[in-house]
């Protein structure tokens, strides 16, 4: 059994080492030819295939919702007597700095000024009916849908792990479906190694992501030059922090860091709320929760066959990608944390409460340059330009307000702390993977995951950028939507083997 163990553990960790190394090397040796076939895959997997992750997401928001109404909402995720691990508002701290990351921070302006300024075909740029697309569609691509997705793998993991003793590894998930020897075979090794590849290529553009905007707000707020090598040692401060707190374990690091941000986040979101338009923030929360809602269905599953629809596939379709590879690493984050709640606790907690936080935060971010333009501050043009810049938005908008530096300097840390509970969940999560999924996995392979993601993201960032990683790591989860699928389904085979309560 010791054996098996460790040729399990052997066989997914090398195998995931060298794929990354592999892909890595053919990144930043072989940039311009990498670029090109990463392109190219993802051109053919949103061209031909963006109709099925409309469904897909769809699906999981629907068979979420089924399974927390059901009767199988009661299980306990762990033996009946088992009590959840952490308080309520640590749990949603760290799923919410995991599931979210710098994300939140770098798109809360930038996206709804992007929409605004050039809607779908059919909305006039800068009408009233560009706003209202602009805040449901951010409403819609960091509501439920993302958290209904991460809930899928989430749930199952959780289930397996802590209700049936199983090792803490997607694969297991599936045992219902292919059994236990399909589970330790290739088809179960090929599901660990293509999840321990997705965190990666998923936390490294982060990495990268955070980085330029953390170095373009301290540009604007101190004057430190953009360049690569601040980029460079920002990373390098970041790593010793997340691994630190990847190694000091949940309980202590993650935790500590992840009430840290919510409580930051929160500060924000007040202070910002208070010097911005209040009546209109709390206008444009009202009335996009009613477009939101009214819109749900219709706007899940829109697609323009017959005319241009470059926007779908650049926002939706992208996007439903990306939070398809965030998956297995944040699913299996929120399942470690998750032992001793109901399914419908888990489900209620993962998936509304994130949503709502989300849809607040676009709510008063997105109001603030909505305003500068409706009072003619900010004209359509340069709304524009900011969209082509996603990453100096932020500070720009806010610098036009009361308190304008004091709010970007407050930016600044969340983004850090965002940028670092992303990372140590990340981590964790990395080397639970290539440790047979046990639950407290070794230090030693977290402090591997770290440094070799910190490498990583400075060798991408040297190469020209992180842009043609996220597309291949988009790509490479184009399997994750079928992975998924079953997934949902093996969960229900093993649910309906519950005895009657």
């Amino acid at each position: 059994m010791e054996n098996n163990k460790k040729q399990t553990k052997n066989t997914v960790f090398v195998v995931s080492l060298i794929l990354t190394l592999a892909v890595t090397v053919w990144a930043v040796a072989f940039n311009g030819n990498f670029t090109v076939v990463s392109n190219a895959i993802y051109a053919v997997i949103t061209n031909d295939f963006g109709w099925l992750y409309l469904i897909a997401m769809l699906a999981f928001v629907i068979f979420a919702v089924a399974i927390a109404c059901s009767k199988w909402g009661n299980i306990k995720l762990g033996p009946e007597d088992s009590k959840p691990e952490y308080s309520t508002v640590s749990w949603f701290a760290m799923l919410f700095g995991a599931g979210m990351g710098v994300g939140l921070v770098f798109w809360g302006i930038s996206e709804p000024v992007a929409h605004l300024s050039a809607p779908i075909p059919g909305i006039e740029p800068g009408s009233e009916e560009a706003i209202n697309f602009a805040l449901r569609s951010s409403y819609m691509h960091w509501g439920v849908h993302p958290w209904a997705n991460y809930c899928v793998i989430g749930l199952g993991l959780a289930y397996f792990s802590f209700r049936k003793g199983k090792p803490g590894l997607i694969s297991y998930i599936f045992e219902p479906l292919i059994g236990e020897k399909g589970v330790k075979g290739w088809l179960g090794k090929t599901i660990d190694v293509l999840a321990v590849f997705a965190t990666v290529a998923g936390v490294v553009t982060s990495l990268g992501l955070g980085v330029m905007q953390i170095n373009a707000g301290l540009n604007q707020v101190l004057g430190v030059p953009q360049t690569l090598l601040i980029q460079i040692i920002i990373i390098a401060v970041v790593a010793v922090i997340y691994t630190w707190s990847a190694v000091d374990g949940i309980g202590r690091g993650i935790k500590l860091i992840g009430d840290a941000n919510l409580y930051i986040a929160i500060g924000l979101l007040i202070l910002t709320f208070l010097v911005g338009p209040k009546v209109e923030v709390l206008e444009n929360f009202t009335n996009g929760i009613g477009q939101y809602i009214q819109n749900f269905f219709g706007d899940s599953l829109m697609m323009m066959p017959y005319g241009d629809d470059s926007w779908n596939g650049s926002w939706r379709i992208f996007y439903w990608a990306w939070w398809i590879a965030w998956a297995p690493f944040v699913g299996s984050f929120i399942a470690r944390i998750s032992k001793g709640r109901t399914i419908r606790e888990f489900i209620l907690g993962v998936m509304l409460a994130p949503a709502l936080g989300s849809i607040l935060w676009f709510a008063i971010m997105g109001s603030l340059p909505i305003h500068l333009f409706a009072e003619g501050v900010m004209p359509l043009e340069e709304l524009s330009s900011l969209a082509a810049t996603p990453e100096v938005a932020l500070f720009v908008v806010m610098g036009k307000y009361p308190l304008g530096t004091i709010l970007c300097v407050i930016s600044l840390v969340l983004l850090t702390t965002f940028f670092i509970t992303s990372a140590n969940s990340g981590t964790f999560v990395l080397a639970m993977f290539t440790s047979d999924g046990e639950l407290n996995p070794p230090n030693n392979k977290k402090v591997l995951w770290g440094v070799m993601m910190a490498v990583l993201a400075v060798g991408l960032l040297m190469a020209g950028g992180l842009k043609p990683l996220q597309t291949i790591s988009l790509a490479a989860a184009f399997p994750f939507i079928f992975i998924m699928l079953f997934a949902g389904a093996a969960l229900i085979k093993a649910l309906m083997q519950e005895k009657e309560k």
